[in-house]
């Protein structure tokens, strides 16, 4: 046989329910932090933080590949700094030469002379970073943009090849190239003539090389800055979408709180009720 409820008791009752239903969502939204946990909560809020978050997401992919790509230009600018210390180093070892007349100096100077042309080409093929050498011909791909086909760019020495000291235009003189006659030997001059040429060749390779490293500064600052965009990109997305599903802890807290008092008084109130109509039986 079903009960009647009066309705004082059934309304205290209702408040007691509601009471302890809106306190459990409180609860939830303080363990979680979030007030829009699922589609249900608030549709448009819910997709439109899960587009925000999931852009972001792909941005952050892409951060990965950025770092790579700045590493790499930096190992770049690396070999061509030692490149560049080498040739002159080389072009010390001319000038000396070429400031010389005694032979026996001049064959040893060249020795060394050769020995750090080698050494331009070492320090060339040991200046790839991840597998991509960008001194050796390499291009390297940056893209910075999973959703665009235009936001990517390519990086490539400018002589699209190998930065050998051969391709810069300079190369190891041959056995006694620098020694055949002197200022103030007759007319025989060809040394000397070599080491101007070398000389010349040298300056003209340490011009090629300051023009790669400005390129490669170039690209990566653009790196560097879009890496930056990114990160700042990255923030924004991930605090547009908290904004949208995250619960105000303070906010929560105190609503519990209210809650809890309310289920107290919604009790009293039950109890009262109830003691009303108990005292109504007894007049009978």
């Amino acid at each position: 046989m079903p009960v009647t409820l009066s309705a004082g008791i059934r309304t205290a009752l209702e408040s007691i329910q509601d009471a302890a239903n809106a306190a459990t969502t409180a609860q939830t939204r303080l363990a979680t932090g979030k007030k829009i946990a699922t589609a249900v909560d608030g549709p448009l809020n819910y997709y439109t933080a899960a587009g925000l978050t999931n852009r972001a997401s792909d941005l952050a992919g892409l951060q990965d590949s950025m770092t790579n790509a700045v590493k790499t230009v930096d190992a770049a600018s690396a070999g061509i700094d030692g490149m560049t210390r080498l040739l002159q180093t080389a072009q010390g070892l001319a000038s000396s030469a070429a400031a010389t007349s005694d032979m026996t100096s001049r064959a040893s100077l060249l020795t060394q002379y050769n020995t750090v042309l080698k050494q331009v080409d070492e320090v060339m093929k040991n200046s790839g970073y991840n597998g991509i050498n960008l001194l050796n011909g390499d291009k390297l791909n940056v893209k910075f943009d999973a959703s665009s086909t235009t936001a990517t760019l390519g990086i490539q020495n400018m002589a699209t090849g190998a930065l050998t000291a051969n391709a810069l235009g300079v190369v190891t003189a041959a056995a006694g190239a620098w020694t055949n006659g002197t200022p103030t030997a007759g007319t025989d001059t060809s040394g000397d003539a070599a080491i101007q040429t070398q000389l010349t060749n040298l300056t003209k390779a340490l011009n090629s090389l300051r023009a790669e490293a400005s390129g490669l500064g170039a690209n990566g600052a653009i790196v560097k800055t879009r890496q930056d965009f990114t990160s700042a990109m990255i923030s924004t997305l991930r605090s547009g979408a908290d904004a949208l599903t995250l619960a105000d802890v303070n906010e929560e807290g105190a609503s519990l709180v209210s809650l809890n008092t309310r289920a107290q008084l919604a009790q009293t109130s039950l109890s009262l009720a109830a003691q009303r109509e108990q005292a109504v039986l007894r007049l009978f």
